[in-house]
C-alpha cells in the first residue's frame, strides 16, 4: 500500500525549542508508523532547518523523493500553548512550502491514497499544482484534513477540498466556519452537520468529525450511519499532531476494508497517545 500526502513542511518555534511538524508532514509519518509505504510532496528551502528537515522524514520512515529545495525559507509557526495543551499558531507566509514543484512522476505512480489539506492551497502556485496532481494522477481515494489555519483559508478553498476528497475530516472548533460560511446553515448537532456536508458533496463517502475529549464521529452517508468513539482518558501535555495521527490512522485502516468502528476505536487509542506527549510524533 502507498501513501502520498501534499503540502507544507513547516518548525513549530516554541518558546524554549522548535520541533519538526506541518499537517502532511506529522500525517505522513504517522502513515510510516502504521507499516505502510509512505510518501510526502513538499519543498524546504536551502537552509538548515530544510536539511534537517529530510533528516526527520528519514527517521520517521517517510520517503522523500518528491521533496525539493528551493531558494525561500523553509517553514516556520510560532507555537503558544494554553494551559490546556491547546495551540495557537502564527505561520509564516511566503517560504518554501508555498512552492510546491508539479512532479510528473507522481502522476506515473499508483498511490492508494492521497491526503491534502487547506493551508498549502494558501497561494496560487499550489492551487495550480495540486488541480493539475488530481487530474492526471492516479489516486485509489482522497483524504482531506480541511484544517484551518487563520488568515489562510476561505470559503473556496474550503469548497475546493470538500469537492476533491472521499473522506474529509473536521475538527468541532471548524464546524461554525464550514456550517455557516460553506453550507450556509446553523447546525444543531454533529448529525446533522455530517449529513448535511455529505448532502452538499455527494462524492463524500466518509465524513470525519473529531471533538477532542468528547469523542470522535464518522458518518456514513450511503448507509446514513453514524458511528462513535469515545475520547480515551489520558493526560493532556500537547494537542499538536493529535489530529494528522487520527487522520492517519483512521484513513489507512479504512482503505483496508477495516470495520469503521474498528477505524475509529484505533485512531482514538493512538491519537491519545500522542495527546500524551509533547512531540507531535512520538516515538
Amino acid at each position: 500500500m502507498k501513501v502520498l500526502s501534499f503540502g507544507e513542511i513547516i518548525w513549530d518555534v516554541y518558546p524554549d525549542k522548535k520541533c519538526i511538524g506541518g499537517a502532511p508532514f506529522n500525517f505522513s509519518a504517522h502513515v510510516a508508523k502504521q507499516g505502510v509505504q509512505s510518501f510526502l510532496l513538499s519543498c524546504v528551502g536551502k537552509d538548515d532547518l530544510g536539511k534537517q528537515a529530510k533528516q526527520y522524514l528519514a527517521k520517521f520512515g517517510v520517503k522523500s523523493d518528491f521533496v525539493f529545495d528551493c531558494d525561500k525559507q523553509t517553514g516556520i509557526c510560532n507555537v503558544e500553548l494554553d494551559e490546556k495543551g491547546v495551540p495557537t499558531y502564527t505561520i509564516v507566509d511566503n517560504v518554501a512550502y508555498d512552492y510546491i514543484p508539479f512532479e510528473q512522476n507522481v502522476t506515473k505512480e499508483k498511490f492508494d491514497l492521497f491526503c491534502f489539506g487547506s493551508l498549502a492551497l494558501r497561494g496560487e502556485n499550489n492551487k495550480a499544482v495540486l488541480q493539475k496532481l488530481l487530474k492526471h494522477s492516479n489516486f485509489a481515494k482522497i483524504y482531506c484534513d480541511v484544517n484551518l489555519r487563520a488568515p489562510f483559508f476561505n470559503k473556496d478553498i474550503i469548497d475546493f477540498c470538500f469537492k476533491n476528497s472521499h473522506v474529509a475530516k473536521v475538527s468541532d472548533n471548524e464546524f461554525e466556519f464550514v456550517s455557516q460560511q460553506v453550507l450556509g446553515e446553523s447546525c444543531a448537532n454533529v448529525q446533522q452537520f455530517a449529513k448535511s456536508l455529505s448532502q452538499a458533496y455527494k462524492n463524500l463517502e466518509i465524513v470525519l468529525l473529531t471533538c477532542g475529549d468528547k469523542g470522535a464521529y464518522a458518518y456514513l452517508p450511503k448507509k446514513d450511519e453514524m458511528f462513535f468513539e469515545p475520547a480515551k482518558k489520558v493526560r493532556v501535555v500537547s494537542t499538536v499532531g493529535a489530529g494528522d495521527c487520527f487522520g492517519a490512522v483512521f484513513v489507512t485502516e479504512y482503505i483496508q476494508g477495516i470495520d469503521l468502528q474498528k477505524c475509529l476505536q484505533k485512531a482514538s487509542e493512538k491519537s491519545a497517545y500522542v495527546v500524551s506527549k509533547q512531540d507531535a510524533v512520538p516515538d
